[in-house]
Formats: structure tokens, sequence, C-alpha cells
């Protein structure tokens, strides 16, 4: 077995099937490992850290996956609460599977609100919910349109997406998001969304 932490992969021998016939061969796998979200913040002159959730993902956009999780969530409103973002150590060793999000004295967060009720899936983020009420405060207003696009541009981005996801191509198994512009082309990529 080759383990690929940076693309998310995992090379193995794998017992294939096709048409009757079973054989031996080197197949290239998406890995899923869970990722602990902790909010760090300033408490009587030291900073303490409080385990958010833990959700599974492949490794890869860990930071931005934890500060999206934070702001979807409501636990933060805006980018400027984040001081910075860490995978957390113990020791010398660092733990690739614990991000640790450090944010401003000024960032209202309540940890007995949080402990043990933040519950995650990899789901879309809307799943798990437990009201119609919860889906509203992480999606509180529509924004409002002000271009309208075409069939075709839809047609466009969808094959731009399908051509850009590396992992999806080399193993048939993740889900992606794409940020494009009004022209159809792609400005930002993440797989495993």
């Amino acid at each position: 077995m080759k383990r690929q932490k940076k693309t998310g992969t995992l090379t193995t021998t794998v017992t294939a099937m096709e048409t009757g016939l079973t054989t031996e061969r080197m197949d290239t796998l998406a890995v899923e490992e869970p990722l602990e979200i902790r909010v760090t913040l300033d408490q009587e002159g030291r900073p303490v850290s409080h385990s958010i959730a833990v959700t599974m993902r492949t490794p890869g956009n860990d930071f931005e996956l934890a500060a999206g999780f934070l702001y979807t969530e409501r636990i933060l409103t805006a980018s400027k609460q984040i001081q910075g973002i860490t995978h957390c150590g113990v020791g010398e060793a660092e733990q690739e599977n614990v991000v640790k999000v450090s944010v401003t004295p000024d960032t209202p967060f309540d940890p007995e609100r949080m402990s043990r009720n933040v519950y995650t899936t990899s789901a879309c983020g809307i799943c798990g919910k437990t009201s119609i009420d919860l889906v509203r405060a992480a999606c509180p207003r529509l924004p409002a349109a002000s271009i309208q696009f075409s069939r075709g541009y839809f047609k466009k981005i969808l094959d731009r997406l399908e051509e850009a996801q590396e992992l999806f191509s080399r193993t048939g198994g993740l889900h992606a998001a794409g940020l494009f512009d009004t022209e159809g082309e792609l400005i930002l990529l993440r797989e495993d969304v």
C-alpha cells in the first residue's frame, strides 16, 4: 500500500471482478479520515482550545474546511474573526487530523453552547440539522439575482468542473464544488466537499 497524504489517495492491490473473472490489480482509492475542528480563544490570559466537531474528509484543504464549517454553523460571522489556523501539535509532532482555529478576543463564543452539540456528517451541511429553523439559521437569506445564465453556461461549467476534478478522475469517488465567473471560467475547485 502506498499512501499519498498530500493528494488524498491510497494506491493498493484490489480484487476486481469484471465479466465474471476475478483479478488482482493496483487501484487508486480516495482516502477518508476524521478531522477534529477546535476553536482557540484567550481565557484569563492564556489560549484555551474547545473541540467543536469531528467530520470526515479527504485530507487536503483542511484549513478552508474548518473556516467554512465555523462560518456555516454561525460560530463565526466574518473571516476577520480568524487570527490563524494551524494543525495541532502534540509535543513536537503535528497532528494532521486536528485543526485549531484561533479567534480574535472580540469574537462572541460560548463554549458551553457548542459542547458536544454539533452534529456533522459528510453530507451537504443541511442533512443532519434537527429543524427547519436551524437550516434557516445557516442559510438566512437567498441572494438577489442580478444576472441570468443560459442553459449553455451550465453545460460549460459542468464540463469544466468534470475536466478539473483530478482526484475524481483517478479514483471515481469524490464530490466537488467549483467557483466560476460569469463567463464560465473556473476560479477555484475543491474536491470532497
